[in-house]
């Protein structure tokens, strides 16, 4: 029988990234294209690089991106070097930057949901650093989402 904690790390992960699986969801909208993935594919590079709020969205993802790093090398054992700040320097991406954007984040997400796919079993710090990953890259999405409403106000007729 599989570990139920790790089928539930796996099913938020892949809601926050992929959207909800179904015809129901967990936290977000329970329509296809509302996980990270699919709300970044709407964007472009000049949508993406508009400052909301002293960010941007480019920004954000890039930020995110730069977690999941940090999470992947702390699962293989490794003591990455972190520069927190750095990660959000970003503000203005052209449309190549951009896609690379999204492929590095494709990259990381799917590290570590083949890491997930690979346990067994969770003890105390592996259980707390994925459900963080999960909580830390979820509240991303929000945040993105947000952004999203002030850059596209609907035209007024």
């Amino acid at each position: 029988m599989e570990n139920p904690m790790l089928v539930a790390v796996r099913t938020l992960l892949k809601e926050t990234f992929e959207g909800p699986d179904g015809n129901g969801s967990w936290y977000t909208e329970s329509k296809p294209g509302s996980g990270l993935f699919g709300t970044l594919e709407e964007l472009s590079a000049e949508e993406a690089s508009i400052p909301v709020n002293g960010t941007t969205i480019a920004a954000q993802t890039d930020h995110t991106r730069y977690y999941l790093w940090v999470s992947n090398s702390y699962l293989k054992g490794e003591e990455p070097s972190k520069d927190w700040e750095a990660s959000w320097k970003v503000t203005n991406v052209d449309k190549n930057t951009w896609t690379q954007f999204s492929s590095e984040l494709h990259q990381e997400y799917t590290t570590l949901l083949t890491k997930i796919n690979s346990l067994n079993s969770l003890d105390e710090q592996l259980s707390s650093g994925l459900l963080g990953a999960i909580a830390h890259s979820a509240y991303h999405l929000g945040s993105i989402r947000q952004m999203i409403k002030a850059i596209k106000v609907p035209s007024q007729s």
